[in-house]
């Protein structure tokens, strides 16, 4: 197998090979309905609103960098970073739903002062990867 020889891992090679071939099929099919998809995160994108002023955001900041710095250190925020527009930030939450994400983010200052806003996103494993470990039909392998 050509793949095999251009990968160090021959497992990965075939991961690979699988996978290239079992995702068209899969892209075809349905999507995944909310309940086939088992949310492991939640990512949720802080926007400071249009027209708020700088001097207003930096008198709730340290504020704002300690409570988040606390949920960060209580192990609620897994990653944190900047948005490259400047715009803002997008934090990874370890949380099951958006509910939970809200009510741990819904009272940090930018938020409360209406400065700020946030967008949530569910997510969950990329399922198509479970056609890699799924048992062949019947009669083949």
């Amino acid at each position: 197998m050509q793949l095999q020889s251009q990968t160090k891992s021959p497992f990965l090679g075939l991961a690979l090979l699988m996978l290239s071939v079992a995702l068209p099929a899969f892209c075809q099919a349905p999507p995944p309905g909310p309940a086939s998809t088992k949310v492991t995160h939640v990512l949720a994108t802080l926007t400071v609103k249009p027209g708020v002023q700088r001097d207003a955001i930096m008198q709730v900041m340290n504020t704002e960098v300690r409570d988040t710095v606390q949920l960060y250190l209580d192990g609620r925020i897994q990653q944190w970073f900047a948005r490259g527009d400047g715009k803002g930030v997008v934090f990874l939450l370890d949380c099951k739903t958006v509910e939970e994400a809200k009510a741990l983010l819904e009272p940090l200052p930018l938020i409360k002062n209406n400065f700020a806003s946030f967008e949530y996103m569910t997510l969950g494993p990329l399922t198509p990867l479970r056609l890699l470990i799924a048992a062949p039909p019947a009669g083949k392998k």
